[in-house]
């Protein structure tokens, strides 16, 4: 049983603390404003600050929405790096920066601990399943030492390459995601015009090769009108930010990805920011006056 510090206990930090939990770790936790009752009532140590999650854990999880609640947490007056000593591991969990991701590992190395960078994709229900999907960037050998942490959480689990790659598989990830949505959200509004149903225009597109998850689920949510939240559009755009910004560093263009995030800024100035992604759709249906079901 290793002692794990847990920060970030959120929509999907929670059942992934639960789950390194229910494996039997003794975790140390912190968040902000406050921690879930349930993981205390199971044996949970609640910490005044993340230095003394940091000073009592072997391993720090971090699971945080964006580059500066990372920063932070870890650099801040009473951060992670205040409370650590040599031969600890860090793991980022959150999805961020991946260019400061890398300056993050350097200054926790220089304390002489590991850093690895493993945002995650699945969403709330792969957290609460522990399926989710975990992209690593960081050495081999502090991977294999966090490998059965990452098995208690998730199912394909991949150390990409060095840190930042993490991060990096997460942007490409979120990228293609997005545009599934957008893909999904316009076949079905242009079936729902045309007239025919789009439940059934779903289930028959499922069996041929434009069958996807997305379609699965999130075509399953648009026509059913649950938006709320699994995964936020509000975080969707940041990685979408996190994307394009990388593009325009890198001189790459990605159309498709800025006219996703035009659609997300679209919900979000109709105060949708706050609803899961599939609600996309809804920048959409507004300019067509038309709603998918």
């Amino acid at each position: 049983m290793a002692k794990i510090g847990f920060i970030g206990l959120g929509i999907m930090g929670h059942p992934m603390a639960r789950n390194l939990q229910d494996g039997g770790h003794q975790l140390l936790v912190q968040d902000r404003p406050s921690v879930p009752g349930d993981i205390v009532e199971s044996g949970a140590t609640l910490c005044a600050t993340v230095a003394d999650v940091a000073r009592g854990a072997d391993v720090i999880i971090l699971m945080v929405p964006d580059t500066p609640q990372v920063e932070e947490v870890l650099f801040g007056a009473d951060g992670v790096a205040a409370g650590l000593s040599a031969g600890k591991t860090v793991i980022d969990m959150s999805s961020i920066s991946p260019i400061a991701t890398k300056e993050f590992a350097q200054r926790i190395n220089a304390l002489g601990c590991d850093y690895l960078d493993a945002p995650v994709s699945g969403g709330e229900v792969g957290a609460k399943a522990a399926t989710l999907t975990i992209m690593v960037g960081g050495p081999e050998q502090a991977f294999e030492a966090a490998r059965p942490l990452f098995d208690l959480m998730g199912k394909n689990i991949t150390l990409v390459g060095g840190n930042g790659d993490g991060q990096t598989t997460k942007v490409a990830n979120q990228i293609i995601v997005a545009l599934n949505i957008q893909a999904v959200s316009e076949a079905l509004l242009f079936a729902s015009k045309a007239g025919a149903d789009p439940a059934k225009v779903r289930q028959a597109l499922m069996g041929g090769f434009a069958a996807s998850r997305i379609l699965e689920v999130h075509g399953e949510r648009m026509i059913k009108r649950t938006f709320q939240p699994g995964f936020r559009i509000e975080l969707h755009q940041k990685d979408l930010n996190l994307a394009l910004q990388g593009a325009k560093a890198l001189g790459v263009a990605l159309p498709n990805t800025a006219t996703a995030s035009q659609l997300m800024q679209a919900c979000a100035a109709h105060e949708m920011a706050g609803l899961d992604h599939s609600a996309l759709c809804r920048a959409l249906e507004i300019m067509a006056n038309h709603d998918i079901a």
